[in-house]
C-alpha cells in the first residue's frame, strides 16, 4: 500500500509555530514522545483489564529509547497499543486532536484513576523541533497492517507498509543537524532523567553504537543488562503509612544528591476538591547565615514540568526541597506553564496549611524534637511570617526564641519572665556582643538570640503585630536595666568635659551608671531607632557611615576603680587622658570595629602601656 496527503491543520501557520515556538525547551520534545509512548502503554495495560485486549506477547511492557549518533537517529519505541491507518488519521494527521482525551471519554465511567499523560494532541510535533524527518512504525494490537508514517516537517506526509511484527511502535527521529547535541548518550539520558524519572512505565535508553569488550581467551562473557531510569511508584505515591524513615531519606538523596539528613518531611496526600501528592523536606542549613533557595520539582501525573514554580508552591517554601504531583494542574498546551489562577491559589494555600499543620503537630506533640530543630528551621517560618498572613496567624504562639541561658521560649513566654513586659533584648552577633551578654547575664536579665540576616525584617513584623511591644538590640539605650540603685551622678558634668578633651569630641554623650559588674569600666550604647535605620540604607545600597553622635551613649560604671581614679585628684591629667582614651576604644570594640587609623592608636597606647610597667 501507498498512501499520501495533506495534514489536517486550520491554519497555514500554525506548523512553524509549533516546530519552533510552542515550547521554551527544545529539549522538551525527548518528554512529549515518551509520555506518549507510556499513554500507549497504559491504555493497553487499561484494555487487558477490562477483557478488550489480550497480551499475547508476554513480555515486560516497557519503553525502549535507542541512541543512534552515527545514524543520526533516535527512536523511541513501546509495545503499547499501537496505531491502526484510522488512528493515525485522527490523532496524527489532524494536529491538536487528542488521542489520550478521546480514550479517556470512551472509557471514563470505567476508569478508576486518570493516568494518561496526554491531553492535548500537539507533543507529538514537539519532535520536529529537532527533526529533519519523523517515522512513526507501527501495528495496532488489533493486528491491523504495520504502517509507516513519514513527514520531513512540513504539511505532507506519506502512510506506506511498515516493518514492525510485534504490536507497537517506534517513533524514528532524523535528528537536524544543528540538534545533533542530543545525540549525545550522556546527555540525552540526563534530559530523560530530568523529564522522565517518575514516569508509570519501565524507560530504558540503549546506546546504539556502544562496543562490548571481547571477552577474553576462557573468560565467560559480561552480558550488560540494561536497568530502567526512572522509578515507576516514586515514594510520594504511596501512602504515608507505607513509607519508612530510610526510604523518605534515601528518596531526597537520590532526588536532590544532598548527603546531610534532612530534618524532617512532610508527605502530601490529597484527593479532593484536587488530587495532589508529594514530600516537601526540611533541610539542614550548613550555617547560620545560609538562606538559598531549595528545588521542589512539580509533576504533572509523573511527568516533570518544571522546578520552583512560584504560583503554585508558596514563596517561602521555595527555601525547601521536595516533590509535588499534581494530576489537576490547569498547565497550557506545551504543559509549560499554568493557567487559571484562581485554582492554583487553592493549591497553593493547601500546601501553606499542610506545612504549618505539621509544624504545629511537631510543636505540640514532640516539643523536644522542635526545640531541636528550632535553629534549622527559623528562617523558613519566619520568611513565611513575613510572606503569609495566613500562616503567619496559624503559626505565631509556636514561634521560638533561644536564649542565652539556652532556653527555648515562645513571646509570651519570654515576656512573662522578663521584668520589662514591654521589651524584648535581642543578640545579633555573639561574640561582639559578649561583654553585653556577660553583663545581662550577671545582673540576672534576658536576652534572645536573633543573628540571621532575616531577623532585621521579622522583628520589624512582630513590632507591627504587637504594638506595645519593643525589640531592642543588647546594646541599646536600655534605660538603667542593667543599673544597681541610683547612680551617682554629681560628677557626670566633670567626667563628660574631661572625655570630651581626650577624644576631641564636643558631641559625645555620657551617662554614669551604678552597674552590677567590677569588670566593666565603660561600654557604649546605640540607638535602636538610629542603628536601624542605618541597616536599612546600608540593604538599600544606600551610603552609610559610622553612626551619628547623638545616636551612641558613653556608659561609665562609677563602681570600676579606673573611673574613680577619673575623679582622683592624685591621678595627673596625663594618665587621665590616656585612660579616657583607652576606655573609649574598649567599649568600641566591645560594640564594633575599629577604623584602621582608630586601631593603629589604640595598639600605640597599649605599647606606651606596657613600656611603662618596665620602667
Amino acid at each position: 500500500m501507498s498512501k499520501q496527503g495533506n495534514l489536517s491543520i486550520h491554519s497555514e501557520n500554525i506548523f512553524p509555530i509549533i516546530k519552533k515556538w510552542l515550547y521554551s525547551d527544545h529539549d522538551i520534545f525527548i518528554r512529549e514522545i515518551i509520555s506518549n509512548a507510556c499513554d500507549a502503554i497504559l491504555k493497553f495495560r487499561k484494555l487487558c483489564d477490562l477483557g478488550e485486549a489480550t497480551d499475547t506477547l508476554n513480555e515486560e511492557l516497557k519503553v525502549t529509547v535507542t541512541v543512534d549518533k552515527e545514524a543520526g537517529t533516535i527512536v523511541v519505541s513501546d509495545n503499547g497499543i499501537g496505531l491502526t491507518e484510522e488512528e493515525i488519521e485522527k490523532y496524527i494527521n489532524q494536529i491538536a486532536f487528542s488521542g489520550a482525551e478521546d480514550f479517556l471519554s470512551k472509557y471514563k465511567d470505567k476508569m478508576d484513576d486518570d493516568q494518561i499523560i496526554g491531553h492535548f494532541g500537539l507533543g507529538f510535533y514537539s519532535s520536529f523541533m529537532v527533526s529533519d524527518q519523523v517515522q512513526i512504525n507501527t501495528l495496532s494490537y488489533q493486528d491491523a497492517q504495520p504502517l509507516l508514517w513519514t513527514c520531513d516537517g512540513g504539511t505532507e506526509y506519506e502512510l506506506t507498509e511498515g516493518t514492525r511484527t510485534t504490536r507497537g511502535t517506534d517513533i524514528i527521529l532524523h535528528v537536524s543537524e544543528e540538534s545533533r547535541e542530543f545525540l549525545g548518550f550522556y546527555h540525552l539520558s540526563k534530559i530523560i532523567e530530568k523529564y522522565c524519572s517518575f514516569m508509570p512505565v519501565p524507560i530504558y535508553v540503549i546506546d546504539a553504537n556502544k562496543v562490548e569488550p571481547e571477552p577474553k581467551e576462557g573468560e565467560t562473557p559480561v552480558i550488560d543488562v540494561p536497568k530502567a531510569i526512572n522509578e515507576v511508584a516514586p515514594l510520594y505515591t504511596l501512602q504515608p503509612s507505607e513509607c519508612s524513615d530510610e526510604q523518605y531519606k534515601e528518596f531526597y538523596r537520590k532526588n536532590f544528591n544532598d548527603f546531610n539528613e534532612p530534618l524532617f518531611w512532610i508527605h502530601l496526600n490529597m484527593d479532593y476538591p484536587f488530587r495532589l501528592k508529594g514530600i516537601l523536606y526540611f533541610p539542614k542549613l550548613q550555617n547560620e547565615f545560609e538562606l538559598t533557595e531549595g528545588k521542589i520539582k512539580l509533576y504533572n501525573n509523573q511527568v516533570f514540568v518544571a522546578e520552583n514554580i512560584k504560583e503554585v508552591i508558596p514563596e517561602f517554601l521555595l527555601l525547601l526541597k521536595g516533590v509535588i504531583d499534581c494530576p489537576d494542574l490547569p498547565l497550557n498546551v506545551s504543559r509549560s506553564f499554568l493557567q487559571n489562577d484562581g485554582f492554583v491559589k487553592k493549591i497553593s494555600d493547601y500546601i501553606t496549611r499542610k506545612v504549618a499543620d505539621k509544624l504545629i503537630s511537631l510543636s505540640k506533640k514532640e516539643s523536644e524534637a522542635y526545640k531541636k530543630f528550632w535553629d534549622d528551621i527559623a528562617p523558613f517560618i519566619k520568611y513565611g511570617c513575613i510572606r503569609d498572613e495566613k500562616f503567619s496567624a496559624k503559626i505565631y504562639d509556636h514561634i521560638l526564641f533561644k536564649t542565652i541561658d539556652d532556653e527555648y521560649l515562645n513571646l509570651g513566654e519570654y515576656l512573662e519572665k522578663n521584668a520589662q513586659k514591654d521589651r524584648v533584648y535581642y543578640v545579633s552577633d555573639k561574640v561582639q556582643q559578649s561583654q553585653y551578654i556577660n553583663l545581662f547575664k550577671d545582673n540576672g536579665l534576658n536576652a534572645v538570640y536573633l543573628p540571621h540576616p532575616i531577623d532585621a525584617t521579622f522583628i520589624s513584623h512582630l513590632e507591627a503585630k504587637n504594638e506595645d511591644v519593643k525589640f531592642m538590640r543588647i546594646d541599646s539605650d536600655i534605660s538603667g536595666a542593667l543599673a544597681e540603685g541610683e547612680a551617682d551622678k554629681s560628677n557626670e558634668e566633670s567626667l563628660t568635659s574631661l572625655f570630651k578633651v581626650a577624644l576631641n569630641k564636643e558631641d559625645i554623650k555620657v551617662s554614669i551608671e551604678n552597674l552590677n559588674s567590677d569588670n566593666t569600666p565603660s561600654m557604649i550604647l546605640v540607638s535602636e531607632e538610629g542603628r536601624r535605620m542605618q541597616e536599612m540604607m546600608k540593604m538599600y545600597g544606600m551610603p552609610t557611615s559610622n553612626l551619628p553622635a547623638q545616636d551612641m551613649t558613653l556608659v561609665l560604671n562609677q563602681n570600676h576603680k579606673l573611673i574613680k581614679a577619673l575623679s582622683d585628684d592624685a591621678v595627673n591629667a596625663t594618665t587621665k587622658d590616656l585612660i579616657c582614651r583607652h576606655l573609649y576604644d574598649l567599649a568600641l570594640i566591645a560594640n564594633q570595629t575599629l577604623s584602621p587609623e582608630a586601631m593603629q592608636q589604640f595598639l600605640s597606647r597599649n605599647h606606651e602601656l606596657l613600656l611603662g610597667l618596665t620602667s
